[in-house]
């Protein structure tokens, strides 16, 4: 019964795939002179009526193209790179209309002047004049409205046999839940008006989405990606100011386009191929500069093949990338996978802004200066509009300076309107009600790109499960009945108690506001010497009054409480410790009441994590982790006031704090090392004769203050405002920390950090922090100053402001100290000017550390390191070594095993 029920279902689909009830339209084939089928070529579509506006799609991967048009004349242009345009008149009737198209590959001829030896090739003029104009063609559009049509494919080729083996099961489940299996592509389409208007406002609404793997909302977000921008994803455009610091240029020929507009073809080549750079070619229209089209390659930090393809079409004059494609391949930790993602935009109103006409003439000084030069006191203060009505030509220096000059004013009159200028994008999505809901001939309707035969199949086979899920038989068909519980009984629900998840560990979801988070003792199991093996659960309550959301992977919560508790039994001491926590959270705003008795490091960082210092002890017979035991009560509060331009941190604390011993001490690790024995739990320390403390009381305040020192920019997403992670101006942290009761001091500390970028894919990482005990009245060592230091060949951490080889107690201070850290990341240092080793996305580093308090002898490590010590196996990890220092005289040498990735708390 039910294979009959699954055939009918199918058959029904496949009906309605099939189904273009009362559609007209046109479809066929693009294909080369071979008869080889051409993906992704653009179709544009014009009316007969000199009035009426241009349309279009592309092939999909198997060079078929349909488009939904209504009755009458229209002429088709074919267009794809390097091939000549085509046009072809067609008049559209009844049902769908077949028209194939044959392209022929591009002729080209050789310009005028051509190269000769010792004269410059010619694709530098045109670029310099590109590159000049770059930025005047991102503010030419004023506004636009567009459909806009995106798909998004994902397959995974080939996973390595062990995880074949490992995960069968799972991926079985995957296959019947998320209609996911190697080789079966992983779909998702968008079809949304997006609206746009200057300087960086975009209104984005989702009119259908559709995927793959299940009945839920993801839609593609709508990104305007700008090869005239200086970068793109953190690659150098070839039309960056920059560009010809990485780039050589070569001229290949022009060619005319159907309309009589001459088009360039130039070659780009990286003078290091490698991440960061792009090779390929591009298309330059003479005399507007503007991009025609281009197909440019790249590669990523893990390895991975990136192609970028666009064409444009005039829109009112200017060339707009009304079809987009991106495609990645390559593999990661054995995993073989393929994708791509392309975009069809359809304007319905455009306008463009007055001060930017297409009829300025650009001159290459190097070549041949204008008749008129301006000075940069003539650009000043001057309009746009006003400049070019007086001249048409200008150099690129004078074009680049009133580019810059518009902007300035735009800026001051936005200002005077006042209007946040720190914003740099004005977004907002709203999703259609009936956006997952609509039917495969809307669908057919609004496509842009018509399905693969494979595209197809998965979609069939996800609709067919969700139909089979969703099937509601009546009463009268008991057997049909029985069969559709049976079903629904395979299926647990993720919120039914099973005696597992005490093991496993689960997340209840109560209400759509509230989630019930249980953490399985089992999922924290440990060892340390103070109190043996150990097993903490926790159990947490959640609830989000209000979340925006636009699918179910990106969620912010607006507001959130937070109660629960965590559980720790020490077996070596015998005893339970623990403590509970209670928060609420709006926005950027957090209270939190948190109480109880639990060990913690004598360093605040945990400079080792719980999960390394267990491995540590049990099979290397070094215990790191030196550990205290806290009573107390604390009061949180973090904040960002003033538009997230400053972070405050303010917390209060009552505590009883007692010294440990190691629980036995006759302890011994798994492995019997001669030359090892465990230390005591009390640290060594270089300062003071011991860190003994009796066990005492201390009411601690501890204030933190941290803003950057630069122009701190905005996004807006759905009226939320939120700063961008990607500001790279310096960081200025103060910290202020008293003891009372028990202890008596006072504690000032100031640092600053920065990262920025010294070329493509390098960087230079600094922190300087430097700090007193204004008052040392009573200093107990947990509150010493203590720094990220490392004992162990595995280094985890800040790879910044952790030192490599420090003792982790030995130079924490009761009195003063100072630090720095430096770390430079090169693209192309000493290995890596080698093009291969840059492409499997290895990076080479050095760094310096220096620690200075009364007694660390101006400690010191100078090091090297290499990022990616097994390309696209093990990324993440490196291999440094470091020599150390002391008062300038040499120490020893060490190496390290490196990874930024945190284990345990």
């Amino acid at each position: 019964m039910k294979s009959i029920l699954l055939l009918v279902i199918a058959c029904f689909y496949s009906l309605s795939i099939i189904a273009q009830t009362g559609t007209t339209g046109l479809r066929g084939t693009v294909k080369n002179a071979q008869g080889d089928v051409l993906p992704f070529a653009a179709v544009i579509v014009k009316g007969t009526d000199a009035s009426a506006k241009s349309t279009g799609t592309i092939t999909n991967a198997e060079g078929r193209y349909e488009i939904v048009l209504a009755p009458g004349k229209y002429n088709i242009a074919f267009q794809y790179l390097g091939f000549q345009t085509i046009q072809k008149p067609v008049e559209i009737g009844t049902g769908f209309t077949t028209l194939d198209a044959t392209l022929e590959e591009q002729a080209l001829r050789l310009a005028e002047v051509q190269t000769k030896a010792g004269n410059e090739d010619p694709a530098y003029t045109i670029m310099r004049r590109a590159i000049a104009k770059s930025r005047f063609h991102q503010l030419q559009v004023q506004r636009f409205k567009a459909r806009v049509y995106t798909k998004s494919s994902f397959t995974v080729i080939d996973l390595p046999n062990l995880a074949e083996m490992a995960f069968r099961k799972q991926l079985k489940e995957a296959e019947k839940e998320a209609n996911f299996k190697v080789g079966v592509p992983l779909l998702n389409e968008t079809v949304a008006e997006v609206t746009f208007s200057q300087p960086n406002t975009y209104r984005q609404r989702i009119i259908a989405n559709r995927n793959s793997q299940g009945d839920f909302l993801s839609p593609n977000q709508f990104y305007n990606a700008s090869f005239y921008s200086p970068t793109i994803a953190g690659a150098v455009s070839p039309l960056s100011p920059k560009a010809f610091a990485y780039y050589k240029f070569e001229y290949k020929g022009t060619f005319r386009e159907p309309g009589g507009v001459e088009v360039s073809k130039i070659q780009v080549i990286p003078r290091q191929y490698g991440e960061g750079v792009f090779r390929g070619t591009i298309y330059i229209l003479e005399n507007t500069w503007a991009i025609h089209s281009l197909q440019l390659e790249t590669v990523n930090n893990i390895g991975v093949s990136i192609t970028v393809r666009h064409i444009c079409t005039p829109i009112q004059g200017v060339w707009m990338p009304t079809n987009q494609r991106y495609e990645g391949k390559g593999s990661y930790l054995g995993v073989k996978a393929t994708g791509y993602y392309i975009r069809n935009l359809t304007f319905s109103e455009f306008v463009v802004n007055p001060a930017f006409v297409e009829d300025i003439e650009v001159a290459d000084e190097k070549k041949a200066p204008p008749t008129q030069t301006l000075s940069k006191s003539e650009i000043k203060g001057r309009n746009m509009d006003e400049l070019v009505k007086k001249q048409k030509e200008f150099s690129t220096k004078n074009l680049r300076q009133m580019v810059k000059e518009y902007e300035k004013q735009e800026k001051q009159a936005r200002k005077s309107r006042k209007e946040d200028v720190t914003v740099v994008r004005d977004d907002s999505l709203v999703v259609d009600s009936l956006a997952r809901k609509r039917s495969n001939v809307f669908w057919d309707s609004l496509r842009s790109v018509p399905l693969t035969t494979a595209e197809i199949k998965s979609y069939r086979k996800a609709d067919s499960l969700g139909l089979v899920k969703e099937i509601k038989v009546p009463t009268k068909a008991d057997s049909l009945k029985q069969d559709s519980l049976a079903l629904a009984k395979k299926k647990k629900s993720p919120n039914k108690f099973s005696p597992g998840q005490l093991l496993s560990g689960h997340t209840w979801r109560l209400t759509k506001q509230s989630s019930l988070i249980y953490t399985s003792p089992l999922a924290r199991i440990e060892y340390n010497t103070v109190e043996g093996y150990t097993v903490e659960g926790a159990l947490n309550l959640r609830y989000r009054a209000k979340v925006d959301s636009v699918n179910r992977f990106r969620q912010i919560p607006l507001g959130e409480w937070n109660i629960g508790g965590t559980g720790r039994y020490q077996f070596g001491r015998k005893g339970f410790v623990g403590y509970g926590l209670s928060s609420y959270q709006y926005k950027n705003t957090k209270v939190s009441v948190s109480g109880g008795r639990y060990l913690y490091q004598y360093n605040p960082d945990n400079p080792i994590s719980p999960f390394l210092n267990t491995l540590t002890t049990l099979v290397f017979g070094q215990n790191f982790a030196k550990l205290y035991q806290k009573d107390f009560l604390n009061l949180t509060v973090t904040a960002s006031p003033f538009k997230d331009r400053i972070s405050l941190t303010g917390s209060l604390e009552y505590a009883q704090r007692t010294e440990l011993a190691n629980y036995r001490e006759d302890l011994k690790p798994w492995i019997n090392w001669r030359e090892r024995t465990f230390t005591p739990n009390r640290p060594d320390n270089a300062e003071v004769e011991t860190t003994a403390f009796p066990t005492h009381n201390a009411l601690l305040l501890n204030l933190t203050a941290s803003a950057k020192l630069g122009a701190t920019q905005y996004t807006i997403r759905n009226g939320r405002r939120v700063a961008r992670r990607d500001n790279d101006a310096p960081l200025l942290t103060l910290n202020y920390r008293k003891g009372m009761q028990d202890v008596d001091y006072d504690f000032l500390q100031a640092s600053i950090s920065h990262s920025f970028e010294t070329g493509i894919r390098s960087r230079l990482n600094y922190k300087l922090s430097a700090g007193s005990f204004l008052n040392d009245r009573r200093v107990y060592f947990p509150d010493f100053k203590h720094f990220e230091g490392n004992q162990f060949f595995f280094q985890q951490g800040d790879v910044v402001s952790t030192y490599r080889l420090l003792p982790y107690y030995q130079y924490s201070t009761g009195k003063r100290f100072a630090e720095a850290h430096v770390l430079a990341e090169f693209r192309k240092f000493f290995v890596t000017q080698l093009t291969v080793v840059r492409l499997l996305g290895l990076k080479e580093n050095l760094f310096v550390h220096y620690l200075y308090t009364p007694a660390s002898k101006n400690y010191t490590e100078v090091g090297y390191g290499l990022d990616g010590l097994i390309p696209q196996v093990l990324p993440f990890f490196r291999v440094e070594v470091i020599s150390q220092w002391q008062d300038a005289k040499y120490q020893g040498l060490g190496f390290r095993i490196g990874t930024t990735l945190k284990f345990g708390r």
